[in-house]
């Protein structure tokens, strides 16, 4: 019941969460200074819209480049080279507008010169995802040691930032600049991940199992609603800081098969194969007390499980890359973190392969929106700094496709820029708008 209560609470804040956002930032951009009517609002030419994509120049010392123009750079997408149709630096957090989008033709309206412009409207946008459902409770003083260095190294005054959390902390803060109600949710923050104990000491309760997948899908959803509404924030760079352990649909292989052998022993299949023991009693396959053991769920393995995190993954790089949403996955258990000691009997080589497979969504969220990802490592603050200098150089490139073909959904992209020893970092795909 309790998770049931859980989910129907996601239900209600997250799309309140994801209007909020847009329309925070929309507000706000209509308050501060007045940018051109095409910044705010979708530009199309010939039915195709803009495509845009942060880009990220460094030099040889890793400083960024923050004199480059329009013929500094070509974009590529699926090996063609794009003309460049918007450019827009932002640095230091101020927003200077090199080459805005030809607005679309309206009749009776005569529009203003777009040229370069400086701005004071804020050019960083947050969105702080603390996922609780996959954090674990005995993890809790170190997620919140990390989340307060992350108040302190990121977000700064005059940053805009909203707050949500996926399970029971029942975090959510609106769009805003004041940073004290960051550091006033962090104390909420309690890990309810499930622990080892209870994947495999209840395996053969299809129920556990089942939970597991519905966490998992509860804070996907979540994400990806809110991720799906900021796509109407446009020339601003949408960072999403996601605090988790990350996912494994079906963890612990070898225990879960220990603990197979030990529900079979139990119903008369065999005796303990494990020490030595003889077969008995083996039963015909009609058997009333063998089909009672499958419907258990002993043998309901899901065996698509990395079918199934896979997909879910990729709607959420999908709608981020629509968007323009770069993910910051953040794993706040540092390196080496071992599992729960009250389960002893957990393998090694199980715990290395969980954890495996949990940093790897991790980084697949990060490298393919054009993000990093933080995890198996300690030195949080050398990786936050380096967040913070990302989040606040870079440039913005917009450009129509030249590929008309509507079936063609998943596009790949890549950016060159005509300085030597030049380090370049943007995403590497997008799919087309409607898909």
């Amino acid at each position: 019941m309790q998770f049931v209560m859980t989910l129907t609470h996601l239900k209600i804040f997250v799309p309140l969460l994801a209007v909020t956002v847009a329309s925070s930032v929309l507000l706000n951009a209509t308050t501060g200074p007045q940018q051109p009517a095409s910044q705010d609002t979708p530009v199309f030419r010939t039915g195709v819209t803009l495509v845009t994509t942060d880009v990220i120049v460094r030099d040889g010392q890793g400083q960024f480049l923050p004199d480059l123009n329009l013929e500094d750079f070509v974009v590529y997408e699926d090996g063609e080279a794009q003309e460049i149709a918007s450019l827009v630096l932002v640095h230091g957090g101020r927003v200077y507008n090199q080459l805005l989008p030809p607005a679309p033709v309206m009749e009776g309206i005569v529009l203003p010169s777009s040229g370069q412009q400086d701005t004071d409207t804020p050019g960083r946008i947050f969105v702080l995802f603390i996922d609780d459902l996959h954090l674990s409770i005995t993890d809790t003083p170190k997620v919140r040691r990390v989340l307060e260095l992350l108040a302190d190294t990121i977000i700064h005054d005059g940053d805009m930032f909203g707050i949500m959390s996926s399970g029971k902390s029942s975090i959510f803060v609106q769009m805003t600049r004041d940073r004290e109600q960051l550091y006033d949710v962090i104390p909420r923050v309690v890990g309810e991940g499930l622990r080892v104990a209870n994947v495999v000491g209840n395996f053969t309760q299809d129920v556990m199992r089942q939970e597991n997948l519905a966490r998992a899908t509860a804070a996907f959803k979540s994400a990806e609603q809110t991720v799906r509404n900021l796509e109407e924030i446009t020339n601003r760079r949408k960072v999403f800081l996601y605090v988790s352990t990350g996912y494994d649909f079906d963890p612990f292989e070898e225990a879960q098969a220990l603990a197979e052998v030990r529900a079979m022993e139990a119903t008369g299949f065999f005796s303990d194969p494990v020490f030595g023991g003889e077969t008995i009693d083996f039963p015909e396959l009609n058997d009333p007390q063998l089909r009672d053991f499958g419907d258990r769920g002993a043998f309901d393995h899901n065996q698509f499980s990395d079918a199934s995190l896979n997909y879910e993954l990729l709607r959420l790089t999908t709608a981020a890359n629509r968007s323009n949403v770069s993910f910051y996955t953040i794993d706040p258990r540092g390196l080496g973190s071992m599992p729960d000691l009250d389960f002893a009997q957990l393998r090694v080589s199980d715990w290395n392969d969980y954890l495996r497979t949990q940093h790897s969504g991790l980084r697949l969220l990060a490298e393919l929106t054009g993000g990093m990802a933080v995890v198996n490592r300690n030195t949080f603050e050398e990786a936050f700094q380096e967040i913070d200098a990302e989040t606040s150089d870079y440039y913005i490139l917009g450009f129509y496709s030249n590929n008309t073909d509507a079936t063609d959904t998943v596009r790949e992209l890549s950016v060159e820029v005509n300085r030597p020893d030049t380090e370049v970092r943007a995403r590497t795909h997008y799919v087309i708008a409607g898909q």
